[in-house]
């Protein structure tokens, strides 16, 4: 049973954000997010344009 105890005691004496840092969270996830997936889609219209000109020079 010490260690049920010793779970509610770590989660009492854990600091948890405030509301406005949670939404500041949020905030960085969502444009993490949306950088990468730019990125992501970018890079893949070049591999796409690059593989259909590969194939079309044979």
């Amino acid at each position: 049973m010490g260690f049920i105890k010793d779970i509610f005691t770590l989660l009492k004496d854990t600091t948890w954000p405030t509301r406005k840092q949670s939404w500041v969270d949020f905030k960085s996830i969502m444009e993490y997010t949306a950088f990468f997936v730019v990125i992501i889609y970018i890079f893949d219209q070049l591999i796409v344009s690059g593989l259909i000109r590969f194939i079309n020079i044979f």
